[in-house]
């Protein structure tokens, strides 16, 4: 994405991300098979990695730096269990003043340096009273409020060389997949709940009654990405698996609520991200 986005179109968006992974593809000698994109406090999942190369986003053309702590700002290569990966150390938000096209641009550069799968990853508040605060979630799917009524990735005009101009939401986050992660996780004693996640655009934690309407509506879980990413994902047909750490109950049943913190998040992210890097190390395999 052009670092002036006022000069940008769906053309330009498409060259200036084939130059990204020309670039990126001449760094490595194999082409990463799945794409990776890290949360907040989950950039150590990259350190799992064998072999790692690691580029800062500002070394890669028409990449935007992120300004989130907890989120590295770096794209790093490598092998997981032998499958060539390729890790996003942090990605953009809506909430840093970026553009729906800006935040998925990242995603679009993987896409074209020739990912099938890409599993994304969150911190996220949590609203189904059954699932505690610690625990991993595989998203089933989402309710994504500002690409539903507001900003959407695929709006302007639409560069087939991406995807069609109106990509089905059906089944976004693949089955198959999940199907074969819960079988993993089962097997390895990772404990995973499956729920929906819903994104708001932040920055600012929601209030009792926001989050109150977000459950009535069947969300197990809140958090500030990944929905637009997913749908760049599909539009170019990709396949999606996702993940959220619950990092706090966000919904109080009974007694005062819990105070977000930032901080908090980071820490309970880290805490749970063992647990999500074993899963993986297990079934990667399984995902190509």
């Amino acid at each position: 994405m052009p670092r002036n986005a006022t000069k940008s179109n769906a053309a330009a968006i498409y060259d200036q991300a084939r130059e990204a992974a020309d670039m990126i593809g001449r760094s490595i000698a194999t082409t990463p098979q799945v794409g990776i994109i890290s949360g907040s406090g989950l950039g150590s999942l990259a350190d799992a990695l064998d072999q790692p190369i690691a580029l800062p986003f500002t070394a890669i053309p028409h990449m935007l730096p992120t300004t989130v702590a907890g989120h590295d700002g770096q794209l790093v290569l490598g092998t997981l269990a032998g499958i060539p990966v390729a890790v996003l150390r942090g990605r953009l938000h809506l909430y840093e003043g970026y553009t729906p096209q800006q935040i998925t641009f990242p995603l679009r550069v993987l896409g074209l340096l020739g990912i099938k799968t890409c599993i994304l990853t969150n911190a996220a508040g949590g609203l189904n009273p059954a699932i505690e605060a610690g625990s991993l979630m595989i998203i089933r799917d989402h309710i994504g409020f500002p690409s539903l009524a507001g900003p959407n990735p695929l709006s302007g005009p639409n560069d087939e060389r991406f995807g069609p101009r109106f990509p089905a939401m059906t089944d976004a986050y693949d089955p198959a997949l999940r199907e074969k992660m819960l079988a993993a996780a089962s097997q390895h004693d990772v404990a995973l709940a499956e729920g929906v996640y819903a994104m708001v655009s932040g920055p600012n934690f929601e209030t009792q009654a926001e989050l109150r309407m977000l459950r009535g509506f069947g969300a197990d879980a809140v958090g500030m990405s990944t929905v637009p990413e997913v749908i760049v994902a599909r539009q170019m047909g990709i396949r999606v698996l996702a993940f959220s750490i619950i990092t706090n109950l966000a919904l109080a049943e009974t007694g005062a609520p819990e105070v977000p913190d930032h901080e908090h998040v980071l820490r309970m992210a880290a805490e749970t991200t063992g647990q999500l890097t074993t899963l993986l190390q297990h079934a990667i395999t399984q995902l190509i």
